[in-house]
């Protein structure tokens, strides 16, 4: 059995459906089954994009294989390890559109700072889009590259926008431990309407349809993607190794998949 396979089968034992489903989906790609009322709900609400692979994997991914070898081995390896585990990581899930975009943007970030570049997050992004059309340009008219690369897009740009805003406020001052949580749930919130600003367009020429639910539901879950990203890889990585090691990260996963459920009914 694959690598792949033996890590989506664990999450299978550990889970009941469609939550095996959703979170095999979330972390690795795998497709939900069409035709089925899980999916026309998950659809319905405008979540189906949390289903499939996208920058967010990569994101996390770098930004923990850079953290936990940065003190071991030093800036530069923990780069190239970085570097090899976004790579890896393709290889494992499959060279999807939205995936290897996300992932030649990563990388081209990370070989910046491997040789003391400074790197324009937008400039990165055009260019993985350039690399893609030249390297398989039959993924440009993908839909799956379209809303990857614009919410992409609308983020960076809505970033830019907003760390200007702040800038021009003058030095912050101290705040609370309540104000910095509201400052970054406001922050999230407001990343995942800047995607969904870029993305709704291409959604309505594609499928001539626009969810108005879909902006509420998704201020809904996108603050519990992330953990749930996490501890669900350490539910399949662990409990594949042995079943009782995996138990405790697939009950939260549970309990954060259950949230996750009743958003989309």
């Amino acid at each position: 059995m694959s690598i792949l396979g033996t890590l989506t089968d664990t999450m299978n034992v550990y889970l009941p459906q469609p939550h095996a489903s959703l979170i095999n989906g979330i972390l690795y790609g795998e497709q939900l089954s069409r035709h089925t009322p899980f999916y026309e709900q998950v659809h319905r609400v405008g979540l189906l994009h949390i289903v499939v692979i996208s920058g967010t994997n990569i994101t996390l991914l770098g930004g923990l294989i850079h953290a936990c070898t940065l003190k071991i081995v030093g800036r530069k390896l923990s780069l190239i390890l970085t570097i090899l585990s976004i790579i890896g990581f393709v290889f494992l899930v499959g060279a999807d559109p939205p995936i290897s975009r996300a992932a030649i943007m990563g990388c081209i970030a990370l070989i910046g700072k491997l040789y003391g570049r400074k790197t324009y997050t937008l400039y990165v992004l055009l260019l993985s889009g350039c690399i893609v059309a030249l390297v398989k340009w039959e993924w440009m008219s993908s839909v799956s590259f379209h809303l990857s690369f614009f919410a992409t897009l609308g983020i960076i740009l809505c970033a830019r926008k907003k760390k200007e805003s702040h800038g021009s406020k003058g030095t912050l001052e101290k705040i609370s431990r309540f104000a910095a949580i509201k400052e970054y749930i406001a922050s999230d919130l407001y990343t995942s309407l800047s995607a969904q600003v870029f993305t709704v367009p291409i959604i309505f020429w594609k499928f001539g349809e626009i969810s108005v639910i879909a902006p509420f539901s998704n201020i809904g879950v996108s603050c519990i993607v992330g953990p749930l990203m996490v501890i669900g890889a350490c539910a399949s990585i662990l409990g594949s190794i042995h079943p009782w090691l995996g138990k405790p990260c697939a009950y939260i996963s549970f309990g954060l998949l259950q949230y996750l459920s009743l958003i989309h009914i």
